[in-house]
């Protein structure tokens, strides 16, 4: 069942999150963490897939702060208008994740997965959240330079054609960092998301399932 409930953050703000419950028992809960374009319609795709997989998916609108219901297209203009929007709720969309988490940890532990601004996010979350058993992070732009450590197991996705995040950022982070499970792909900037121009197919196929191969392994 997919639906949009509404939760409410420690700093008293009401936000609206996606959630997609499977049909049986979930394996635990999922909490899936939006690019500069909002929970939108590719975003609903991936809370659906993972519930296919067996969990309980719930992904906060993190643009709720500016005004509700805010999707942007993958243009210029609104990817800057994206940016702009990132930077005003960057760590404040921190609350929303807990919020998110606290929510579906009644389907057991929890994991969170992010893509770009997300996956910047979905690291930060691992590092300074509780009750998150593990996180996954697709091209998040902030991670190879973090300073952060993180609590739990951690993997990272990477393009290697990536123009935004140096591959040898990437690697460097790699070296650094040896217990954080990181793979680079000969693909470029939001190469899961097939509604754009970037998506490549067998790199998105592999990264999904050694993301539902890591999630099996943390939350199950």
């Amino acid at each position: 069942m997919n639906e949009t409930i509404e939760l409410k953050t420690l700093d008293n703000h009401n936000f609206n999150a996606f959630i997609s419950r499977p049909d049986t028992k979930p394996k635990g809960g999922l909490v899936v963490i939006q690019e500069i374009f909002g929970v939108n319609e590719h975003i609903r795709e991936v809370c659906k897939k993972f519930m296919k997989e067996g969990y309980l998916t719930i992904a906060p609108s993190l643009f709720d702060r500016e005004g509700k219901n805010i999707e942007l297209d993958y243009t210029k203009n609104d990817i800057s208008k994206g940016r702009i929007l990132k930077e005003k709720y960057n760590l404040l969309s921190l609350n929303e994740i807990k919020s998110s988490v606290e929510y579906v940890k009644s389907a057991g532990k929890v994991g969170v997965v992010g893509y770009c601004w997300g996956g910047s996010l979905a690291y930060r979350s691992g590092c300074e959240l509780t009750n998150i058993n593990c996180s996954i992070a697709y091209y998040g732009g902030d991670i190879p330079t973090s300073k952060l450590t993180t609590k739990c197991p951690s993997m990272c996705h990477f393009g290697e054609l990536d123009a935004g995040i140096p591959i040898d950022d990437v690697l460097k982070f790699k070296n650094k960092n040896p217990d954080i499970k990181l793979f680079t792909y000969p693909a470029d900037h939001g190469f899961n998301c097939d509604h754009r121009s970037q998506y490549n197919e067998v790199c998105s196929r592999i990264a999904f399932e050694r993301t539902v191969g890591f999630l099996n392994k943390n939350l199950i």
